[in-house]
């Protein structure tokens, strides 16, 4: 036993309406909701299948302080990988669009493909793939390859 991080377990975001929330985590992105309420706190939990709970919200209600714009410390964004594919990324913006979620921005890194949107509370996320044939185990430097508009 190292102790040392072997993976991100899981995040856990505030939010104003649980209710919207979790329409957008589960309807919009299409997220396995496995707890819709969490014993003795407004909360819910939702998994991708690789462990208990990936996410889970908890209810602040409306007069939580907002999120402040522009750079700040503290979290940026954080990823949600989608697939394997130019094609799954596409059937994702297909979502966003059906459920008219703004894209801020669509970016190829080389090493995933990423289109960039705000929750309902606005937490950023990026969902992407990651690029087949791109080996960034044994060559580093593909992660640091300059970031390029993504066309799909």
């Amino acid at each position: 036993m190292s102790g040392e991080v072997q993976e991100l377990g899981h995040l856990v975001l505030y939010v104003r309406d649980l209710k919207r929330s979790v329409d957008f985590y589960q309807k919009v992105l299409g997220w396995q909701l496995i707890s819709p309420s969490v014993p003795g706190m407004p909360a819910a939990a939702f998994s991708g299948g690789r462990t208990h709970h990936e996410l889970l919200l908890i209810e602040v209600g409306p007069t939580a302080t907002p999120i402040p714009a522009g750079r700040r410390i503290g979290l940026y964004h954080f990823g949600l990988k989608v697939g394997d594919s130019d094609d799954e990324l596409r059937a994702a913006l297909a979502r966003l669009v059906e459920a008219d979620v703004p894209l801020i921005g669509a970016t190829d890194h080389n090493v995933t493909h990423s289109l960039y949107i705000s929750d309902p509370d606005g937490n950023e996320i990026e969902l992407y793939i990651d690029v087949p044939g791109v080996d960034w185990r044994n060559d580093p430097m593909a992660l640091l390859a300059p970031a390029r508009p993504l066309s799909l």
